[in-house]
């Protein structure tokens, strides 16, 4: 049987959090389109994998869907490949787990996808919990906007950066949708090779949007579709995360634009980390990050202990 969407979802010990995702697209999503649901748990403690299992066990026989474990914590873009290696689906959806759907959105979107070839990758419009819009349409990961910031990108070239906080009646496109829930063509995904696994946490959109672009391929925000974003709760803040932060701009800037570019914001960040630790002193570890020019080496990824569930022991 065809498959026109594989559903691609990552938990780690966030089962409250997976179940009640998967149950908001069961329940908005029509019945007109042919779903395959993939979990992955990226390393969960047992308990955790356990009750997410016994929930997918029990929907096993109504819908298409399969919990994939692994063993280690892959990180965002690792995570979603271990997924997409056993999608069917014309289209693909990667959808964080603290996301609720407030309408069909996957119809809505592959409806937009089969009329608009032109289009690699798209997402529907995201909501705060207390309803407020949460930018979905983002600008990429560049010098200019970390030295100048969004805002005056957006005054200075409205037309390349729309403004992100604003509600559009229609679809838009920008530069990058919100890693949050992302729409690809399978065939467009496949051919750029998907996620660049090298990036454990942050900008992934930057990075495969960027490789988007270079087919000719484009991302749109189609804001008939609404979802909640739960901001954050997969991803709970700490020191390491901010390291991890620039430890992946650091490495797209190098990847997209070249020594020079990484170079002028490497330096930029040491001289703001150090001021800033100063006045901080919780910063100090990001600052000496930065000293060490925040390489790969250094991410969460390499940091990861393998965590085989009990009775594979």
């Amino acid at each position: 049987m065809a498959v026109d969407v594989s559903i691609i979802i990552i938990n780690y010990n966030t089962a409250d959090y997976t179940i009640n995702c998967i149950e908001s697209i069961i329940k908005h999503t029509s019945k007109n389109i042919t779903c395959q649901y993939l979990i992955v748990d990226n390393g969960s403690e047992a308990e955790n994998y356990f009750n997410l299992k016994e929930y997918i066990d029990s929907l096993s026989k109504t819908i298409t869907i399969k919990l994939i474990r692994s063993n280690i914590n892959t990180g965002f873009g690792g995570g979603n490949m271990i997924g997409a290696k056993y999608a069917k689906g014309k289209y693909l959806a990667f959808i964080n787990n603290d996301v609720l759907l407030k309408n069909d959105c996957l119809s809505i979107l592959k409806i937009f996808m089969d009329t608009n070839k032109n289009v690699g990758v798209c997402g529907p419009q995201a909501f705060k919990e207390n309803k407020e819009i949460l930018p979905t349409l983002d600008h990429f990961a560049s010098l200019g906007r970390e030295l100048f910031g969004r805002k005056v990108l957006e005054s200075v070239n409205p037309k390349k950066y729309p403004k992100r906080k604003q509600f559009y009646s229609s679809p838009k496109k920008g530069q990058f949708v919100a890693g949050s829930f992302m729409f690809f063509s399978s065939a467009d995904f496949n051919k750029i090779g998907g996620f660049d696994t090298n990036i454990f946490l942050y900008y992934e959109e930057t990075d495969i949007c960027k490789r988007l672009e270079k087919i000719n391929k484009e991302a749109f925000l189609v804001p008939e579709g609404h979802f909640i974003h739960f901001h954050g709760a997969s991803t709970p803040k700490q020191v390491a995360l901010k390291i991890e932060l620039k430890i992946s701009l650091l490495y797209v800037i190098r990847k997209h634009y070249g020594l020079v570019s990484f170079y002028i914001l490497l330096r930029y960040l040491q001289l703001k980390y150090f001021i800033s630790s100063l006045i901080k002193p919780k910063n100090w570890p990001v600052f000496i990050a930065l000293l060490k020019q925040a390489p790969l080496s250094i991410s969460l990824k390499h940091k990861q202990s393998i965590n085989p569930l009990p009775d594979a022991i």
